[in-house]
């Protein structure tokens, strides 16, 4: 899955959490709500539990939900977890401009929160 469909799914995937924070949502729920494929929502589950974003618990009440509350999540958050090597230059000059323009980005994206992701779907 390509860099801008990862984030997408990542934020759709927090948003289902966040509107129940307290509950376990398991990944073959999240896929069948989402009408996605259970495999990559738990791949985006990786992801997002490596970034700290939500926590995990396995067995039969197991699943997945926020770790932090989602007014604490921006967008460039889910975008760092989801992003894996972005643009990969070896050239240094190119290389540092390149991270700074990501660094600006993921700083814009910041000034969202999920939290406000959520209220803008609850409002549809």
């Amino acid at each position: 899955m390509a860099q801008s469909g990862r984030f997408q799914l990542s934020v759709r995937i927090l948003a289902v959490l966040a509107s129940e924070p307290d509950a376990m949502h398991t990944s073959s729920a999240i896929a069948e709500e989402l009408k996605e494929s259970a495999v990559m929502v738990r791949r985006a589950f990786l992801l997002l539990h490596k970034a700290g974003l939500i926590e995990q618990k396995k067995g039969p009440h197991g699943g997945a939900k926020l770790k932090v509350p989602a007014k604490q999540i921006g967008l460039g958050d889910v975008f760092e977890a989801s992003a894996g090597d972005w643009l990969s230059i070896e050239d240094k000059a190119v290389s540092a401009w390149i991270k700074k323009v990501r660094g600006d980005a993921v700083a814009a994206m910041n000034e969202h929160s999920l939290a406000g992701v959520v209220k803008r779907l609850k409002k549809k």
